[in-house]
This record gives C-alpha cells, structure tokens and sequence, in this order.
C-alpha cells in the first residue's frame, strides 16, 4: 500500500478541478473502493455550489465533517424543511480567531446540507464503509433538485438564513 500525501498543491488542483465543475465541486477518493469499512475522501466546495438538503437514512451511519480548508456552514433541518440548526465549522485559523468547531459528528438519519463560507474550501468526509450507492442518500422532497431552475434560488435563500442565525 502506497502513503498518500495531501500537499498544498494537491488541495489547490482539487479546487481548481471544483470551479471547472458545473456543481462547483470535486471529491477525490481516498479509500481504495466501495467495500472499504471506512470511506473517506476529500470534498472541495465552491462558493455557488448547491448540495441538496438529504440524510442518509437508507443506510444510516454517523457522518464526520472535517474543514482542510477554509469554512462551512452545516444546515440542519427538520423532517418539513424547517431549518433546525447553523453550524459553523471552519479550519484552525478561524476557529482559534472566533470560536469555532473544526467539524461535526452528523449522526444518521439528520436532514443536513453543507454550504462553503469562503472560496476553496476543502472537507474530509468520514463515514463508515461499505458503500451502497443505491442507499447513500435520500434527497428532501421539500428542496429543489440540483440543477433546477430553483436550486441556486434555494441556496441564496439559505445563505440569508445564515446571516440571521450568525453572522458570516
């Protein structure tokens, strides 16, 4: 098995591969494959990047959210699409400079979405293997679809939200 290095330069090809992206992201695998016991991989986020409110109640397992780079906001909901919580996690420099978690534990079965707060952000996603894509996550009936007409609507809409649960 070869060590994998997360260099500066690999986190930036990641996020130059995420603007190129219509999503306006990139992840980057770091387990081997899907039958792994531990998925893990690299996500970078851009800023206009719409990542449809889901939960992962098909096949529940713990979710772990760390920022590499940069910072997020994790937006939970309840089962209408009532926003439930704004949490906002970041890297050491701006955790240490405004209290701030470096990630959160998401525990199954929550609705949830993940807004980058700043330009090339970077997380390291951790969730319990093995994956089922079939099963991976169940998309809110409540949120438009990616790529609608009304998904970048719905993300500005969030933002506000986020302005009046914290300020960002």
């Amino acid at each position: 098995m070869t060590i994998k290095c997360f260099s500066p330069a690999f986190l930036g090809t990641l996020n130059e591969e995420a603007a190129q992206s219509p999503r306006s992201r990139q992840h980057r695998n770091i387990h081997q494959n899907h039958e792994d016991p531990c998925q893990r991989f690299l996500n970078a986020i851009g800023m206009d990047s719409y990542i449809r409110p889901h939960r992962h109640a098909l096949d529940p397992k713990t979710e772990t959210l760390v920022a590499v780079r940069g910072m997020f906001a994790l937006v939970t909901f309840e089962d209408d699409g009532v926003v439930q919580e704004v949490i906002r996690f970041g890297t050491e420099k701006y955790a240490e400079s405004e209290g701030l978690s470096v990630g959160v534990d998401l525990p199954p079965g929550t609705w949830h979405t993940i807004i980058a707060l700043i330009p090339d952000s970077i997380l390291f996603e951790l969730k319990a293997g093995p994956f089922d894509s079939r099963a991976a996550k169940e998309p809110a009936s409540w949120a438009p679809e990616e790529g609608s007409n009304d998904a970048f609507p719905y993300l500005q809409q969030l933002r506000g939200l986020l302005s009046r649960h914290l300020p960002v």
